[in-house]
């Protein structure tokens, strides 16, 4: 008696699961506006009614196939509270605090890829999307903005005056110690870039780049741009 609500929240997690895998395939062959609630309720094996019920329409369906590709699993964490992330700003040295930052970016995007870029494809067709899609690229730089105030920190912190002399010749140093005039505000544009979908998806989706391979080019191009 006392196992029986464990196992009837594993049944619910397991088919929630199921519908959130079938809906991920169907959206990645077909698009978003081709799948409807049914061919998503006929592959996962159950009522379309089941699909309302666990998760009230389409449109909230894909935040939640979404939010839960970003974390990597169903815990309420947020991303900077996320142990990975928490690495990224202990981390004392500047270049491997932003090769920590573009190891957290390919373990996520090998994850979203193939989602964000059916959210990104439909926002001229639906403005609840276009307003999701918006959402994510927020909190993704307010993420990179925090990195960035903790980059430009530990960067001003290590700058002494010889250190500055022997960058000069890269380029001058900036607020905060970084490169060429960046500040913590323009260093996160920076990693917004690189570190974005786009990116991942040109290489490693379209070029066939091994995601490692791009890992180590977006952690070089950032030491690059940010660092003197």
């Amino acid at each position: 008696m006392t196992d029986r609500p464990t196992t009837r929240a594993e049944k619910t997690r397991r088919t929630r699961q199921r519908m959130l895998d079938a809906a991920t395939r169907l959206f990645v062959a077909r698009g978003w506006s081709a799948t409807t609630v049914g061919d998503i309720a006929g592959a996962a094996g159950v009522g379309v009614q089941t699909v309302y019920f666990t998760f009230g329409s389409k449109r909230a369906l894909v935040k939640e196939l979404l939010d839960t590709a970003i974390a990597g699993d169903t815990d309420p964490v947020a991303t900077l509270d996320r142990p990975w992330a928490r690495a990224v700003l202990a981390e004392p040295d500047p270049a491997a605090q932003l090769a920590r930052q573009a190891a957290g970016a390919r373990r996520i995007l090998g994850r979203t890829a193939e989602v964000l870029e059916v959210v990104r494809g439909a926002v001229g067709a639906d403005e609840e999307l276009a307003g999701l899609w918006r959402t994510y690229e927020e909190q993704r730089h307010t993420v990179q903005l925090r990195f960035a105030e903790a980059l430009a920190a530990k960067a001003a912190a290590g700058a002494g005056a010889e250190a500055r002399a022997e960058a000069g010749a890269a380029g001058p140093a900036g607020a905060g110690g970084l490169r060429d005039g960046h500040d913590a505000a323009s260093a996160a544009d920076v990693a917004f870039a690189v570190l974005g979908p786009e990116t991942y998806g040109l290489l490693v989706t379209g070029r066939g780049w091994p995601p490692a391979r791009w890992e180590r080019w977006a952690a070089d191009g950032l030491v690059r741009q940010l660092l003197p």
